[in-house]
């Protein structure tokens, strides 16, 4: 047996003696959890319910393509690859919708191509930046300030041009 296998085990058996160490009601506190998590979730609901919305019509309105279509000489000069830019769109907003456009990448290029690993490359190294301000800060109960979209903007960009840049070295 891997010690992997028992990690996860382990630490709830510690959470366990712990509390009963400490003579704590580890079930009431466990209700008390599920109770705060489920609040937070009816509270976070809405911006999650937006965000997969506007996403959803953004794609099947053809803006990605348009969007693609504009920025692809200025993509070429930086040498990230056309067939990548729909999947730069979409990843900031969406993971599912990201996931798609990757498969669908890859059923036009091969894999292993410079387009199929930029691509893997940007799925496994960008994160969904809007969707995860929306749900942070919501779940804070704060209005997301201005600064912190144009950092997420950037360090995507850079991400997305680095991503390209990474396969040229490594591959």
């Amino acid at each position: 047996m891997r010690s992997s296998e028992i990690f996860v085990p382990a630490v709830i058996t510690f959470i366990l003696l712990a509390g009963v160490v400490k003579r704590v009601d580890i079930a009431q506190e466990f209700m008390l959890g599920a109770r705060e998590s489920l609040l937070t979730v009816f509270e976070i609901l809405p911006s999650l319910i937006l965000i997969m919305t506007a996403v959803g019509m953004f794609s099947a309105s053809g803006a990605v393509e348009i969007i693609a279509d504009t920025l692809s000489p200025l993509t070429s000069f930086l040498g990230f690859p056309r067939e990548c830019i729909s999947l730069a769109v979409i990843r900031p907003f969406s993971g599912s919708g990201a996931l798609c456009v990757l498969e669908d990448t890859l059923s036009k290029v091969p894999p292993d191509s410079f387009a199929g690993r930029v691509a893997s490359v940007i799925m496994g190294s960008t994160e969904t930046t809007f969707y995860t301000i929306s749900v942070y800060f919501a779940a804070i109960k704060q209005k997301a300030y201005p600064a912190v979209f144009a950092g997420a903007c950037f360090a995507d960009m850079c991400g997305f041009v680095l991503s390209a840049a990474a396969v040229r070295v490594f591959f």
